[in-house]
């Protein structure tokens, strides 16, 4: 099912259409289908099959009006893609960003088809997003923006068939405002159709830190089969909102790294900034610097004695971790260049951080890179975990989901690098064959193909 919106202006503000092509490189749905056609290759896969999960299944694009604080109305444009269902409901995260376009969308729709496989929960992958800028909208203007989403694709969700998630710029409080509105139009309680909640509304203990959780589980696992002591690493971190957050937290309380840099969007500025501390940086400290947009008070960090750089000074910093946790595209093949020689390994805490050039860079140079759709795994594992909460009706408490976290990304880890090794093929490649494997033996048990 797909449903398209017209383009016509009124008198109220639009935030415009966001359907415009990204150049080869950068686009991330064409990046997502050249890693699905390579796997595809190696596997031997039909045509049909391989045609059927270069394209999502289901696309729903709209738009959608809200009342603004000053009486004007503005629309917004929204979406919501179902890349594959075969192994069970839709999975994936809502974002609120003013560069979001449904290009966007179905690649990280795609990735989350790969992530639940490799992960191995019974989940299929979907993603959504609205193109609003949340630090320019009022505490009343982003509920009714919420609301107003979830009032277009109430139809389209359901814990059965497509369970969104927090993503960039939306969090447990956005959820909550999403899954009262989807309640109130349905007359029923259903919390399972929106993970990332609140506690109290349904929401699994360990949920905030989870996706970092587990990239930092991940690069315990790396540092383990390069024989690295991890306790003697040192990492340079790009992007401070949730995942970064967590990352940088558990990479030096948990692994005993020292974090060097990290790289945050300031609002205020318009521009990203890179924060050195060669001694070591505080996590705990930054993230009390650190408003709810991940952007780090720059003067408090200057107080306490860190260097501020600009904003790509992160990836060339003399590490032994690079760890993206931002958006996509922020290794390219004009910037691959830039990467210290020193640096051993690339955990992408972002998903499509490295395009498709840039990989091949790292690879020549011996890169050990975990890929995205295992590497950030951790949080839509913790939300399938909320899912089987939310049906039992019966709450984990956060050590027991981080246990269980730990479990299913360390085996994960081992399968995709045990098919590495096997295959004598890089860990992305590796990641694809598993997961690509799995998305269509399910599709034929169906009967799809």
């Amino acid at each position: 099912m797909s449903s398209a919106s017209s383009e016509s202006k009124s008198s109220s503000a639009s935030t415009g259409a966001q359907d415009s092509t990204a150049a080869p490189e950068t686009d991330p749905f064409l990046t997502a289908q050249r890693q699905l056609d390579e796997a595809a290759g190696i596997l031997e896969l039909d045509e049909a099959t391989h045609q059927l999960l270069r394209w999502p299944l289901r696309e729903l694009k709209f738009v959608f009006p809200v009342r603004m604080d000053d009486g004007s109305v503005k629309v917004f444009h929204g979406y919501r893609v179902q890349h594959n269902d075969a192994r069970g409901p839709a999975k994936g995260g809502l974002r609120f960003h003013p560069h979001e376009t449904v290009h966007t969308v179905r690649a990280l729709a795609a990735w989350m088809t790969w992530k639940t496989a490799v992960i191995d929960i019974p989940l299929g992958g979907g993603k959504g997003g609205v193109c609003c800028n949340p630090r320019e909208l009022s505490t009343g203007e982003l509920e009714r923006v919420s609301r107003g989403y979830i009032r277009r694709v109430a139809g389209f969700i359901g814990p059965d068939s497509d369970v969104p998630a927090p993503d960039v710029y939306t969090d447990s409080r956005v959820m909550a405002w999403m899954l009262d509105e989807y309640e109130a139009i349905h007359g029923r309680h259903a919390p399972g159709v929106i993970t990332g909640k609140p506690p109290v509304l349904g929401g699994s203990a360990g949920r905030g830190d989870a996706t970092g959780f587990g990239v930092v589980v991940t690069i315990r696992e790396a540092l383990k089969a390069l024989r690295i002591d991890a306790s003697r690493t040192t990492a340079s971190l790009q992007g401070f909102g949730k995942v970064g957050q967590a990352t940088a937290i558990h990479y030096v309380n948990q692994l005993g790294g020292k974090l060097i840099c990290v790289s945050s969007w300031d609002h205020e500025d318009k521009t990203a900034y890179t924060f050195f501390k060669h001694d070591g940086a505080d996590p705990a400290f930054l993230r009390g610097i650190t408003d709810s947009h991940g952007t780090i008070h720059k003067d408090k960090a200057l107080q306490a004695g860190y260097e501020v750089r600009d904003g790509d000074a992160w990836r060339s910093a003399e590490v032994d971790l690079l760890i993206p946790a931002a958006l996509e595209n922020m290794i390219t093949a004009g910037t691959v260049e830039t990467i210290s020689p020193r640096v051993k390994v690339l955990a992408e805490g972002a998903n499509g951080p490295t395009t498709r050039e840039a990989d091949q860079a790292l690879r020549r140079r011996g890169v050990f890179v975990i890929p995205d759709i295992l590497c950030n795994a951790g949080g839509v594992t913790v939300s399938y975990f909320e899912q089987v909460q939310n049906a039992y009706n019966f709450y984990w408490p956060e050590q027991e989901v981080l246990d269980r976290l730990d479990e299913k990304m360390t085996a994960a880890f081992h399968v995709v690098h045990a098919m590495a090794r096997r295959m004598d093929v890089h860990n992305r490649l590796a990641a694809y064959l598993v997961s690509v494997e799995r998305v269509a033996k399910a599709m034929k048990l169906r009967g799809w193909v």
